[in-house]
This record gives structure tokens, sequence and C-alpha cells, in this order.
């Protein structure tokens, strides 16, 4: 009994999980924006958190990054918790606490030595529309207010995509030949109605089983299909359209991120803007991605599996779908540590019962989503597909530069 009080709830949790960590889901709601209601949420659930705080339209995934959603944000909001069976009950701790303590153990010696964090979360976000033309600051501009920069990428799973929303297609970049002080004219018409940024913007069709690679300083509207987020550990963004579906922005949201002594300096606005990236003539070919198979696929298929890299554009996070056949048993291994999601089937992962939940009620506790560490990682993580119809889909979010990312 002395040594189990000795030993931490992280430890025993990393125990019990032989190297992989069971997490519990973590709901975001978003003040501006409607639910798409395709993350598997109970239909009563997705305006729990009251109508002030807005629907439930996002869910964080092996997040150590706090949501940053103004004064009324919820304690430990965007939190991911490792969920521990101590005898009969389950006990709950902070993902990002684990790491703190027991740092190298679970993300690895190269990650911990360099970042002293887990330095990226992933996400699904839901909207049942566009999102308003915004932004995400790189690191100089994002260190004025105490945050990280912010690449993101997107992957649009076909599970969470029997529909496409209102409107699935995305706004990227600013068209060539547009000028600077166009662009700085429609944010100075913010608080006028419609400020009519995407006029000056391409929208490309939004295709499930592909994505794109959105480094900070690139505007973008992202379509209404259900989206696979992986990204950089910050929450900064600043709105750039004020009018979006006939619904308006908060004022406040357009100076987001902006530092206290330049609030209504539209040219700081406008700084922000990655110019030449925006006005790319071949910003399709330079952010679109198709899967590419991270082995030969017939190499893989013998084996009774496949897998592909879906995002793999940038150096600060990247990640695989891994499909595993029906009743094969495999045995993967990576040279990082890594969160997964499940996105169809179930079977046995490790020591884990993994599972497919077709519906989640808010505060319920899943068998959906784990974290590997990086030993685990490499010394294989097995798994079992029990069915004979139904494939394993599940998704693997990585920290930057993974070392197996050679395309």
């Amino acid at each position: 009994m002395e040594t189990m009080e000795k030993t931490s709830v992280a430890e025993r949790a990393l125990d019990q999980g032989k190297g992989i960590l069971r997490l519990a889901p973590t709901w975001v709601p978003r003040s501006f924006c409607v639910p798409g209601r395709r993350i598997k949420l109970h239909p009563d659930d997705y305006y729990v958190l009251g109508g002030q705080r807005g629907g439930i339209d996002e869910r964080w995934l092996s997040s150590t990054t706090p949501a940053k959603n103004g004064p009324l944000t919820g304690k430990n909001e965007g939190l991911s918790a490792i969920v521990f069976n101590d005898g009969n009950k389950e006990v709950q701790i902070l993902l990002k606490d684990a790491i703190d303590e027991l740092k190298g153990a679970i993300i690895g010696d190269r990650l911990w030595n360099q970042y002293k964090s887990w330095p990226m979360y992933s996400k699904f976000f839901d909207n049942k529309g566009p999102l308003p033309h915004h932004i995400h600051h790189n690191d100089e501009h994002a260190k004025l207010v105490g945050q990280n920069g912010k690449p993101e990428a997107y992957y649009f799973p076909p599970q969470l995509n029997n529909h496409g929303g209102d409107f699935p297609y995305t706004f990227f970049g600013i068209a060539p030949g547009t000028t600077k002080a166009q662009i700085r004219e429609c944010l100075a018409n913010f608080t006028k109605g419609d400020n009519k940024i995407t006029n000056f913007s391409s929208a490309y069709r939004l295709e499930p089983g592909t994505g794109w690679d959105v480094p900070p300083g690139i505007l973008h509207a992202p379509g209404s299909l259900c989206t696979y987020e992986p990204q950089k550990a910050s929450d900064i963004f600043a709105m750039y359209q004020s009018l979006v579906n006939d619904a308006v922005i908060p004022e406040e949201l357009l100076w987001n991120g902006t530092p206290k002594e330049r609030m209504g300096d539209y040219d700081q606005l406008v700084e922000v803007i990655d110019w030449d990236a925006n006005v790319d003539p071949n910003f399709m070919e330079n952010h679109f991605m198709r899967p590419k198979p991270v082995r030969p696929v017939d190499e893989m298929k013998s084996q009774g599996y496949s897998e592909n890299w879906i995002c793999y554009k940038s150096e600060a996070y990247s990640a695989k779908e891994l499909t595993v056949l029906p009743g094969a048993t495999v045995t993967i291994k990576d040279s990082a540590a890594y969160g997964i999601i499940m996105m169809q089937g179930h079977g046995k992962m490790g020591v884990w019962d993994i599972e497919t939940p077709t519906l989640i009620r808010y505060g319920q506790l899943t068998n959906d989503e784990f974290f590997i560490t990086e030993k685990a990682a490499k010394e294989g993580v097995q798994i079992t597909n029990y069915s004979k119809n139904d494939p394993i889909v599940m998704l693997k979010h990585f920290g930057p530069n993974n070392p197996d990312l050679k395309l």
C-alpha cells in the first residue's frame, strides 16, 4: 500500500495501459458557430453548456492546449484528460499534467528536450456553414500577445461526412493582382455590414478523403465539411470577414491576437498576412494534399493493413490514416509518440478494447481515443480487428519533425 501511495496516478496510468493512455472526449463550444452535428455528440447535448456559450462543434484530441473562448471559458476547456481505472472507480488527470510530470517517458526525450511540452493537438471541427475568412498569426506576431503561432492542416474523414453541410467550399488566400490597400479597406469596413473580403479570394470544392495544409498568415474561410485538423499547440486567430451566412461577426474577433498598443491599427492586421503565400498562383498545387501510402500498398495489404500519410506538408505536425483489415492482427511501429482517434470498427489495441461509438453523451467516457508513448510506438502497437467484415480505421496525429516522414 505504501508503494502505491508513492506512485503517482500518471505513472500508474502509464503502467496500466502498457504505454498507451486512454483519453476522455474533450468537447469545445464556439459562440460564433452552428454545429454540423456530425461528431457523434447526442442531439440533446450540442447546446448543453447554454446558449450564451454557443453550440459544441469541436472535439479536441490529444490536447494540452487550453481553449481561448473569452471570459466564459470553462475550467480546463480544451484540455484532454487521461482515464485511469482505479479499482471500482475511474480517475481522470490532465494529459498536460502527466506530460509535465513524466516528460520524455510519454512524448519522448526528443520532443521534451526541445519543447518541454506536447507541442500540437488535433480536433474535429464540425460547422453547419462556413467559417469567416480568418487568419492565424505566425510565431513572431503571436509572441506579442504571449502565444505560439498556429499552422494547421485539414483532412475530411469520409466517416464523418455523410453530408456536406451548407457550403462545402473553402476560400483560401488572396486572388493574384489584389493590392494590400484593397484588403485594408475591407478591414476598415468591418463594422459597416458585409466587408466583402471574400470578393478577393478563391473558393475550392472540398472532397472527403483529401486535405489541405494551411500555414500561419494564410487567409482561409473553412467550408462546412467535418474536418480533422492537426495543428500547432495554439488557439490564436483573428476574424477578417464581418458577415457570414447573414451572421454578424463581433468586431472584438477582428482584433483578437492584436497587441493592446496596436488596437485599431488596420496596418497591423495587414502585417499579419503572409502576402506572397496568399497570392501564390500555384496555391492548390502547394497546399492540397491527397493521401500518400506510407509503404508499398501491396506489401502493407499482404500484412493485413494499409496506412497513408494524410497531413505531411508541415514540420509542426503530421498525421496518418491507419486501416486494419477485417480479421487481421498487425503490429505497427512508429518512431514518435502520437494520439489516435477511432473512425470505424472495433477490436483490441495493446491491452485496450477499442471501439467506434455511434452516439456519445456529454461527459460520457469512450474507448475511441488514446495516446501512444514514444517507447510503445517504437516497440510496436499490436492491433486486432475482431470483425469479419468491417475494417478498423483510425487517425494518428504526431508532433513536430516526425522522423518517419520522408516523402
